[in-house]
């Protein structure tokens, strides 16, 4: 049995860990409320954006001669993946739940034959990924410097893609980060944006018909970098929401857990002290009577 110094050390200790639990949630939850909201409003942008493309896509006679971007190099031998995470822990499942997600991924990549290269961005990942996938982790890329997610870093990731596509070091690309749904629950998600895939519910837009001024071919050479550094910059929108969701969660569970550890150790340090006063005092009563 801990003696009543080291229960006393273990309730102090325990205390101000649930201080600091206390303090990162009541954080989380003012950086989460900007976080959903830059979220929530950079959804629409990013799915009109997407939408607009995949009808510019439908209009084109020339398939051959169409921007690589929207219609790939016509191979599917070398997948890029761009696994999206913090740079921070003490959130959770948050990482762990991208990095398994794309885990699965790319034991379907490798089981067919196929070349996979990862690029990480956050570091979190990268530790996660390094263990089993470091042959394959062709850059890690971290913004920890950045106080709030924005769309310079964004572009710079984009324009990373782009450049290592016309060099022909890939064929399709794929991002995975987690989609914000509310505090409790985040979804991993993945997209492939290089060559653009359009989902079943794209198929709504079919009906849908525009007129271009100039042709598609010049829009969509303007329009497909800027969709990917887009795209990237919803995901980091989304991880930052989600990141805060989950750190918030996370802190309010250690913080309970704390909070139950101490009533624990209280009461075995009161039940140790009650009998460390009873055991004095047999002695002092047998010893009066031994005189």
């Amino acid at each position: 049995m801990a003696s009543l110094d080291d229960l006393k050390k273990r309730i102090t200790s325990v205390k101000s860990t649930q201080k600091i639990t206390k303090a990162m949630k009541m954080v989380a939850a003012a950086k989460l409320r900007k976080a959903q909201e830059s979220a929530e409003k950079g959804r629409p942008y990013s799915e009109k954006m997407h939408n607009i493309i995949l009808n510019l896509s439908k209009n084109i006679n020339d398939k051959e001669n169409a921007p690589k971007l929207l219609t790939g190099s016509g191979k599917d031998n070398v997948h890029l993946c761009v696994v999206m995470t913090s740079d921070r822990g003490l959130c959770g499942g948050f990482n762990s739940n991208i990095t398994k997600k794309a885990k699965s991924y790319f034991k379907k990549i490798l089981d067919s034959g196929k070349e996979l290269k990862i690029v990480t961005v956050g570091s979190k990942g990268f530790d996660q990924l390094k263990r089993v996938h470091k042959e394959h982790i062709i850059k890690n890329i971290s913004f920890k410097e950045s106080k709030i997610v924005n769309y310079f870093d964004a572009d710079k990731v984009g324009k990373m893609i782009i450049k290592k596509f016309e060099n022909g070091e890939f064929d399709v690309c794929t991002i995975f980060f987690n989609k914000f749904k509310n505090v409790i629950t985040q979804i991993p998600q993945e997209q492939q944006i290089i060559p653009l895939k359009s989902d079943k519910s794209d198929d709504k837009n079919d009906v849908i018909n525009y007129e271009f001024e100039p042709e598609e071919d010049e829009i969509l050479n303007n329009l497909l970098p800027k969709n990917i550094s887009t795209q990237i910059f919803k995901a980091m929108l989304e991880n930052s929401a989600s990141e805060q969701g989950s750190r918030m969660s996370a802190m309010d569970n250690a913080t309970r857990n704390a909070g139950e550890m101490v009533e624990k150790l209280t009461i075995e340090y009161n039940r140790s002290r009650q009998a460390a006063i009873t055991k004095e005092l047999i002695e002092i009563i047998s010893g009066a009577e031994s005189l």
